[in-house]
C-alpha cells in the first residue's frame, strides 16, 4: 500500500509517500480500506516535530479516516467485512490501508459522504470531551469558542445550536465572521475588538458559562475574565503559547472557576470508547437526520497532502480539510 511518510521534521515538503505491506488487524481491531482522511491541527504538529509522541502511537500521521472494513481481528462483534465506517485512529490514517480499534469505530450515516465522514471524528470526539463532558455545557449555558471556523470551532457551533446552547466564537475576517454568524453564533472579530470586552457587552457583564480555548497563555487573563460564576476554561490548544506569564489568579478564586484541559491522543482507549459511545447516542441520530453535518473546506488527493497542509498553516480554510484517498 501507499501512505504518507513524514522523511524527517520540517514544512509540507517532508511529506512524502511510500510503500508499506498492508497491515493486519490486531485483536479487537478492524483493517480499513481507508477512502477518505481528515487533516488536522495535530498532524501539522506532528510533522514540525512539536506533537508529543507515546510509545506505540503510529508515526504515519493521520487521526480520522472513513472507509470500508476489508478485515475483523478476534474479539469484534460490532461491524462485519463491508461495513461504511468512520473511525479516531490511532496514527496512520494517511495512507490506503489503517487499523483501527473497533471501539473507536462509528457507522457512516446513511447517504454520507466518505469524505464527510472522515471530517467527523477528530473534531467531534474532541468537541464532545471537552465541551460537553469535561466542560459540561448544557441546555442554557452560553459558550465562547476561539477559533470559530477551524473544524473545532464549527463543529462547536452546530452542537451548542442543535443543544440550545448560546455560543460566541472569535474569527480575524468578516469573511469568517460571516460563516460564524450563518451557523447560528455571535461573532467577534478579534482585530477590531477585544473579545473580554465583547463579552462582557453581550452577556450584560455576566460572562459565559464554557470557554473552549486553542490558543493558550496569551489568551489566559482574559478567558477567566470572560467567565461567568462557576465558569469552565478548557484548554485544548496552545497556538498562542503554552506559556501563560504573571497571572493573576484572583479572579480563579473569587469566580469558583475551573481550568482545564485535555489531549485527545493521550486519553486511554476506555475513555475513547466512550466518547464513541457518547457521540453515537447523543449526536449520531443528528447526523442521521440530516444535522450538524461537518463543514468541508477543500478536498485534496492523497498525492497533494503537502498542498493540504500548507492550506491549514495559512489559516484561510472554514470547517475541516479532507484527503481523498480511494474513490
Amino acid at each position: 500500500m501507499t501512505f504518507i511518510a513524514i522523511t524527517e521534521p520540517g514544512g509540507p515538503e517532508v511529506l512524502q509517500p511510500q510503500t508499506a505491506p498492508v497491515p493486519q488487524p490486531a485483536e479487537g481491531e478492524l483493517l480499513v480500506k481507508v477512502h477518505a482522511a481528515g487533516v488536522n491541527r495535530p498532524d501539522v504538529l506532528q510533522r514540525a516535530g512539536h506533537y508529543p509522541m507515546k510509545p506505540g502511537m503510529d508515526p504515519v500521521p493521520g487521526l480520522e479516516i472513513a472507509g470500508e472494513v476489508v478485515a475483523v481481528g478476534s474479539n469484534v462483534s460490532r461491524y462485519n467485512v463491508g461495513d461504511r465506517i468512520c473511525a479516531l485512529t490511532n496514527g496512520g490514517g494517511y495512507a490506503e490501508y489503517c487499523t483501527v480499534p473497533a471501539t473507536q469505530a462509528l457507522p457512516v450515516p446513511e447517504g454520507m459522504s466518505m469524505e464527510s465522514a472522515a471530517a467527523i471524528p477528530e473534531t467531534f470526539f474532541t468537541v464532545w470531551a471537552n465541551v460537553f463532558a469535561m466542560g459540561n455545557a448544557k441546555k442554557g449555558d452560553k459558550v465562547l469558542v476561539h477559533g470559530g471556523t477551524s473544524g473545532i470551532g464549527t463543529t462547536t457551533l452546530m452542537l451548542c445550536r442543535e443543544r440550545g446552547i448560546e455560543a460566541f466564537a472569535t474569527a480575524g475576517s468578516e469573511e469568517k465572521c460571516a460563516a460564524i454568524r450563518a451557523l447560528g453564533a455571535t461573532a467577534i472579530n478579534y482585530r477590531e475588538q477585544d473579545f473580554a470586552e465583547a463579552i462582557a457587552e453581550h452577556t450584560g457583564g455576566k460572562g459565559v458559562d464554557v470557554v473552549l480555548d486553542i490558543m493558550g497563555g496569551p489568551y489566559f487573563e482574559r478567558n477567566i475574565a470572560s467567565l461567568a460564576q462557576f465558569g469552565r476554561l478548557v484548554i485544548i490548544g496552545f497556538l498562542g503559547s503554552a506559556v501563560a506569564k504573571e497571572i493573576n489568579v484572583m479572579p480563579i478564586l473569587a469566580k469558583q472557576a475551573i481550568v482545564t484541559g485535555s489531549l485527545l491522543r493521550s486519553r486511554t482507549a476506555a475513555q475513547k470508547a466512550e466518547i464513541a459511545d457518547a457521540l453515537h447516542e447523543q449526536v449520531w441520530p443528528a447526523l442521521a437526520a440530516g444535522r450538524c453535518l461537518p463543514m468541508i473546506d477543500k478536498v485534496y488527493p492523497l498525492a497533494q497532502v503537502a498542498d493540504a497542509h500548507r492550506r491549514m498553516e495559512n489559516g484561510e480554510h472554514i470547517g475541516k480539510i479532507v484527503l481523498k484517498v480511494a474513490g
